[in-house]
């Protein structure tokens, strides 16, 4: 694939430019997706308008341009991602309905928590996930859970980087992470209060595979005055055991600790 004179593959700054757009930037002039980029300007002119013979970006009236149904059906033919959502959603419903607040669907990619589904009320808390959004694995309830159950190996070379303390209930010193890590994958359960929202408290349990390994994590963002968690972790194990069986897992959940047949 051509380079740019930076070096930069063509498939490079086509990614540059479609991961310009998130939640608050959905549309955008082509001059602004160059600043968002960093891209030349007639670099990013002649790029969108590739992308828009291609029907991967779309033209308002007005001449903004925005990320195209093309894409969107390109994404969802053969992704894993559709199975699992699939799998998830009537479960996650269920869920919400009793625990009246953010219901959230997250897996591991790129050594962070991408929430793949969300289901939220007009009543929920101040809370940061987003669907297509990324949270950090140390900082979050489902990132713990993802982390608890990945290989010693990954959690070595996660817990040896430096890790953002958000707040004060932040864990970020690599022993306690450890005992912590021990600690969920022996309850089934991560509780976090307040790890990056004060105000707020994550509650995630795992989702697994036909190969007994963790695929997802499942989770609700309650107010940190309703956390109720001994009420809350039977609700979600429940919906993560319906997931998992629902993905071909054959195993048992017992009480909070995962027991495998």
């Amino acid at each position: 694939m051509a380079n740019s004179d930076s070096g930069e593959s063509i498939i490079a700054r086509f990614v540059r430019i479609l991961s310009a757009f998130d939640d608050r930037h959905q549309t955008m002039s082509v001059a602004e997706l160059g600043r968002r980029t960093g891209l030349p300007v007639t670099t990013t002119y002649r790029m969108v308008n590739e992308l828009l013979l291609e029907r991967l970006l779309e033209r308002e009236p007005g001449g903004e341009v925005h990320i195209g149904t093309r894409m969107w059906e390109l994404v969802s033919r053969g992704s894993k991602m559709v199975g699992l959502r699939e799998a998830a959603l009537p479960f996650m419903e269920d869920v919400q309905s009793v625990v009246q607040h953010a219901t959230t669907l997250g897996i591991l990619d790129s050594d962070e928590v991408l929430y793949i589904e969300r289901i939220g009320t007009h009543s929920t808390v101040v809370d940061i996930s987003k669907i297509a959004g990324r949270l950090p694995l140390h900082a979050t309830s489902s990132g713990l859970i993802l982390l608890a159950h990945s290989p010693a190996a990954y959690q070595d070379v996660i817990l040896a980087r430096p890790l953002t303390k958000y707040t004060d209930t932040t864990l970020t010193e690599p022993a306690v992470l450890r005992r912590h890590l021990a600690d969920i994958r022996q309850r089934g359960f991560a509780a976090m209060p307040g790890v990056i929202v004060p105000e707020t408290t994550g509650i995630a349990v795992p989702v697994f595979g036909p190969d007994n390994t963790a695929v997802a994590a499942l989770s609700v963002i309650v107010p940190r005055t309703e956390e109720h968690t001994a009420a809350r972790v039977p609700v979600l194990m429940a919906g993560a055991r319906g997931v998992s069986r629902a993905l071909g897992w054959r195993g048992e959940l017992k009480g909070t600790v995962r027991q495998s047949q």
